[in-house]
């Protein structure tokens, strides 16, 4: 029995057993859920073949020197914005060697947010190589930081899955 909702399960399934057909690996680099994406994918039995890695990037150090977000794009950004998104994603894929990335960044609350960022902001980026890197803006509202977080290991294992189409 998986401690997972049986939908991200059954998404994190699916994922694996796609990836696995076609020789797709994925690294995360996640920031607000702190490794509950790659705790998702592994819960997953055969996981290991599609699965390399996953960098829990929650300070701005961590994202710098763990996957090369530059200090230039944290300073005018901010960690949850839409450059550190990509960066984070495009950076995982140069630092893992896995085909396929995903990043998170956001406010998960309950506290955090302002006006210009409030709590429930994720910016979400998909990277594969020779591949536009996808980004998503997600407005989930101050629903609740375990809410916030179960749903941005959705919205990003849908990313996955997009971004994994040929």
């Amino acid at each position: 029995m998986s401690f997972w909702p049986k939908d991200i399960e059954d998404a994190a399934r699916a994922i694996i057993e796609d990836f696995s057909a076609r020789g797709l690996t994925i690294a995360t680099a996640e920031s607000c859920t702190a490794g509950l994406i790659a705790g998702a994918l592994t819960e997953i039995a055969g996981s290991s073949s599609v699965f390399d890695r996953g960098f829990v990037t929650y300070s701005n150090e961590a994202k710098q020197q763990m996957i090369g977000v530059c200090a230039e794009t944290l300073a005018a950004h901010g960690a949850v914005s839409r450059p550190t998104a990509l960066e984070m994603a495009e950076g995982a894929l140069r630092q893992s060697g896995a085909a396929v990335t995903v990043a998170v960044t956001g406010i998960a609350g309950p506290g955090g947010g302002s006006p210009e960022k409030p709590v429930g902001l994720v910016h979400l980026a998909a990277a594969r190589k020779g591949r536009e890197t996808l980004h998503r803006e997600m407005r989930y509202g101050d629903i609740g930081r375990s809410v916030v977080r179960l749903a941005t290991v959705r919205t990003a294992l849908e990313m996955l899955a997009e971004i994994g189409r040929d």
